[in-house]
C-alpha cells in the first residue's frame, strides 16, 4: 500500500497554490425540458421547457476545478460587452475566482454554448441540439497587448499558468509567445490544453502539454493506436516545440509521458463506469498543474491527474472532483490491488455514486444513518459504537475524517494511522455500509448532501453540540448518541503505548 500512501501525502501537499488560467472564457447554458412530440410546422422534436442553468465552461471550468481542489485562482481572457459577459464576471466573483485580468471586447460576443436537453416520458434526458454564439477571429493587436501586458504585471503573484486553449481567439501567438517568455524568465512552469489542429508553433518553450490521442495524432501527423504509438508521438511533440515534458492522454489506456531527461512511460489508469466524458480533460489539465504547482514531479503530477480524470468520467456533467473523492479512491485502488476482500473496496465511491446508491436505498424504504470520527486506532469501543450506531436504521454512512482534518482536531503528532489504513479497518467492518473520506474540520458540508434520517454522535456530547444536529432535525430526522464503553480511548492506548 506504499505508493497509495505516497498519492495520498501528495493530496495532502497540493496546498493552496497561487495559478493563473490564461484562455478561452465561456457560459455553457442548458435548457431542461420535456421533449414530448413533433412540430406540427416541421419534422422536428417539439421542447417544451422547464429550467434554464448557466455554468462556467472553457477556461473558466478549469478555474472552477482549482478552486474546488484549494488553489488560488486568477483568470486571464476575455468577454463581450453584453449580458452573458456581465453574468459570466458575476458567477467568477461568486466562485471566488479574481477576474481582474478578464477584458471585455466590444466587438466580439461572450461565448456560449446553450444546450437543449429534453426527456421522452419524463425520464432519460439526450441532449437534442447545441447552439454555438462565438466569434474565432484572434484578439486585436490592441486588446493581445493590453492582455500581455497585465499578465505581466502580476505574473509573480503566480506559481504557474494553466493555458486552456479553445482555438476561440484569445490565445494568440503574439500573447503566448508574452507569456511563455515571462514566466521563463521567473523560472515558472506553463502547462497547455491545446487546440485541435496541425500547427503547435505558437506554444514553442512551455513545460508541458496534455493533447488527446487525436490532438497528438494532428499535431505529429501520426495515429496513435497503441501504447508505443503515444511515446513516440510525445517525444516528437517535446522535441519539436522544447518542452521539459510532453503528455499524450489516452482515454481508457492512460497517459504517455515523454520527459527531456530520457524518461518515458505509460501510466495507466483503471477501468471505469463512464457516465459523461464532458470535462475530463479540464480536470486532469487542472489537477496536473496544482500538482506540478505544488512541486511534484512529473510522474506524481501524472499519477493524480489519472485519477482525477477517471473519477469526473464517472460523474454527470462538469462537476469538480474534491481532494477527499481523489483520497477516497486512492484508498479504494489501494485495497484493490492489495486484493482485499471486495465488500470492502465497494464501500468507498465517489460522491456522486454514492447518492445515487442512496437513492435507491430510499426508494426501497431504507432508513440512511451517519457518523463520523478519526477511528485512528480502532478498539472496542469503536466497534460498540458502530454497531450501536448501525441499529438505528438499516445502512450506515461513516464520515472518516482525511489526515489533515484529523491534524487540525489532534495535532501534528496525529494521526498515527494514515488514512489509507484507517479506511481499509473501517471498510472491513460489516455494521458499516460505506465509508466517505472529508478534508474539512467538520463533517457538515457531507451533512448537507447526504441528508441521513439519523445522525448519530458519542453520549460525551449534548444533542445541542452535535455538528449537523440542528440540520438534520430540520427536516424531521433525529440525532442519537450513542454509549461509550468504559475504559477505551485512542489517546489513553497511545499514552500507554509511550509508557511501554
Amino acid at each position: 500500500m506504499q505508493q497509495g500512501t505516497e498519492l495520498v501525502d501528495l493530496v495532502h501537499k497540493l496546498g493552496q497554490p497561487r495559478i493563473l488560467v490564461l484562455g478561452d472564457l465561456m457560459l455553457d447554458r442548458y435548457v431542461w425540458g420535456d421533449a414530448e412530440r413533433i412540430s406540427q410546422e416541421a419534422p422536428v422534436i417539439l421542447l417544451r421547457a422547464e429550467r434554464r442553468e448557466e455554468r462556467l465552461g472553457g477556461a473558466s471550468s478549469v478555474a472552477t476545478m482549482l478552486k474546488a481542489i484549494g488553489a488560488r485562482v486568477q483568470i486571464a481572457g476575455v468577454v463581450g460587452k453584453d449580458s452573458n459577459g456581465e453574468q459570466l464576471r458575476s458567477m467568477l466573483i461568486e466562485q471566488g475566482i479574481d477576474p481582474e485580468t478578464v477584458l471585455v471586447d466590444s466587438e466580439r460576443p461572450t461565448t456560449v454554448k446553450e444546450r437543449y436537453i429534453g426527456k421522452a416520458q419524463h425520464r432519460h434526458p439526450q441532449q437534442i441540439i447545441r447552439v454555438d454564439y462565438e466569434v474565432r477571429d484572434h484578439l486585436s493587436k490592441h486588446l493581445e497587448t493590453r492582455l500581455a501586458e497585465l499578465i505581466k504585471r502580476n505574473i509573480n503573484d503566480f506559481d504557474l499558468v494553466l493555458v486552456s486553449d479553445y482555438d476561440k481567439g484569445v490565445c494568440t501567438p503574439g500573447l503566448l509567445a508574452s507569456v511563455i517568455s515571462d514566466c521563463k524568465a521567473l523560472g515558472k512552469k506553463v502547462v497547455v490544453d491545446p487546440i485541435r489542429g496541425s500547427d503547435y508553433r505558437k506554444y514553442h518553450g512551455v513545460s508541458t502539454m496534455t493533447p488527446n490521442r487525436l490532438e497528438a495524432g494532428l499535431a505529429t501527423g501520426r495515429v496513435i493506436e497503441t501504447n508505443e504509438d503515444g511515446l513516440v508521438a510525445a517525444a516528437l511533440l517535446r522535441e519539436r516545440l522544447d518542452m521539459e515534458a510532453a503528455i499524450i492522454t489516452l482515454d481508457k489506456e492512460g497517459m504517455a509521458l515523454s520527459h527531456q531527461d530520457g524518461r518515458s512511460d505509460i501510466f495507466p489508469t483503471r477501468i471505469r463506469q463512464v457516465y459523461d466524458i464532458t470535462g475530463a480533460g479540464d480536470m486532469v489539465l487542472a489537477v496536473l498543474g496544482m500538482a506540478l504547482a505544488a512541486g511534484a514531479d512529473y510522474p506524481e503530477a501524472i499519477k493524480l491527474a489519472n485519477i482525477a480524470g477517471g473519477l469526473e468520467v464517472e460523474k454527470i456533467g462538469v462537476v469538480p472532483v474534491t481532494k477527499a473523492e481523489m483520497i477516497e479512491d486512492i484508498c479504494k485502488s489501494s485495497l484493490a490491488t492489495k486484493g482485499d476482500n471486495l465488500s470492502g473496496i465497494e464501500k468507498m465511491m465517489g460522491r456522486d455514486s454514492l447518492l445515487r446508491e442512496l437513492e435507491q436505498h430510499r426508494k426501497l424504504g431504507r432508513k440512511i444513518v451517519f457518523t463520523n470520527g478519526c477511528f485512528d486506532v480502532l478498539h472496542a469501543g469503536h466497534v460498540q459504537y458502530l454497531r450501536e450506531a448501525r441499529a438505528q436504521g438499516d445502512i450506515l454512512i461513516v464520515g472518516l475524517n482525511s489526515d489533515s482534518s484529523v491534524q487540525m482536531l489532534k495535532g501534528p503528532t496525529r494521526p498515527v494511522n494514515k488514512i489509507d489504513a484507517r479506511s481499509v479497518v473501517i471498510a472491513g467492518l460489516e455494521c458499516v455500509s460505506y465509508l466517505a473520506i472529508f478534508e474539512e474540520k467538520t463533517p457538515i458540508d457531507l451533512i448537507r448532501l447526504l441528508k441521513p434520517d439519523v445522525l448519530v454522535k458519542g453520549a460525551d456530547y449534548h444533542k445541542d453540540e452535535v455538528v449537523g444536529g440542528q440540520f438534520v432535525e430540520s427536516y424531521g430526522g433525529r440525532v442519537h448518541l450513542a454509549s461509550l464503553r468504559k475504559g477505551f480511548s485512542t489517546t489513553v492506548i497511545l499514552e500507554r503505548l509511550g509508557a511501554a
